[in-house]
């Protein structure tokens, strides 16, 4: 079992070094096919910007778009040519309300999509939407890549969070590939509920069905000790030195099909190691 097609949305050469470099090692690691979707973003906004707009103004936003385009895609081949795997790279130009269609096709094709972190410094406001995109229209689970943060062939340690949500669940069969490479993956159950059929086991019948998969797992029942759940699996990935965490993507119905949940948001605004997320 293995990721075979990988994808990298690429908007901005400075922001996408670290997936590019995880993608590679997964492609190595995996013999997969390592694909870069180059986009050039037209950030106009249609609906208000063009009503005032004149042409001269319009076309110099999409000649833009299209310098960005042709920018991206020769940094995915300069550094790609030189990782010894298969790979692919084709640009276009897309503008900010549409991008998620051009994404989401690609994704839905697609066994994983690795990205970078949306969050931070210089984050072009494309990142989120493209997530999104690929997580909630594309139904493809997505590997975010923290810009510190050293690419691996093969997880070592892993965190799973388990709360027994459809999302969780969902993420932790998409991520099997993953969990039956690891060396140990560690179920992290916080405050369990204290009725149900599993209250006097926490995490234990999924570790039954993983452990019938070859995984090696330990449960970790730990007690919400701060306000956010995602500060606790943060501060227990640092304290374990695990180098990846599983969890569910959670999300909202507002002016898009699907907006990320807070939950999701934080975890992503403040981890350290990449995050593998499923909806």
């Amino acid at each position: 079992m293995a990721y075979k097609s990988l994808l990298t949305v690429i908007t901005d050469a400075k922001q996408s070094g670290p997936a590019l470099a995880q993608m590679a090692a997964l492609a190595h690691a995996q013999d997969a096919h390592a694909e870069a979707l180059c986009l050039g973003v037209d950030r106009s906004q249609t609906g208000y910007y063009y009503a005032g707009a004149n042409a001269l103004i319009l076309q110099e936003t999409l000649n833009r778009a299209n310098a960005e385009a042709e920018e991206v895609l020769a940094f995915a081949k300069n550094y790609l040519g030189k990782t010894g795997t298969r790979w692919s790279a084709e640009s276009g130009v897309a503008q900010i309300a549409d991008i998620g269609r051009h994404v989401a096709h690609r994704a839905r094709f697609s066994d994983l999509v690795i990205l970078p972190q949306p969050y931070g410094k210089d984050c072009g406001a494309e990142a989120e939407p493209i997530i999104e995109a690929a997580m909630f229209e594309g139904h493809a689970p997505v590997l975010v890549t923290p810009n510190d943060t050293t690419p691996f062939d093969r997880p070592g340690t892993i965190l799973l969070g388990w709360n027994e949500s459809v999302e969780a669940m969902r993420a932790t069969r998409r991520a099997l590939p993953f969990l039956i490479q690891a060396d140990l993956v560690r179920i992290v159950v916080i405050d369990p509920p204290r009725h149900g059929p599993d209250r006097s086991d926490p995490g234990g019948m999924l570790s039954q069905m993983l452990a019938r998969h070859g995984v090696k797992c330990e449960i970790d029942v730990l007690s919400k000790t701060m306000t956010r759940v995602s500060d606790i699996l943060n501060r227990h990935a640092s304290d374990t030195q695990a180098d990846m965490i599983v969890m569910g993507a959670y999300g909202h119905s507002r002016f898009r099909e699907a907006i990320l949940g807070g939950a999701t948001r934080n975890m992503l605004e403040q981890a350290s190691v990449p995050v593998f997320l499923a909806h």
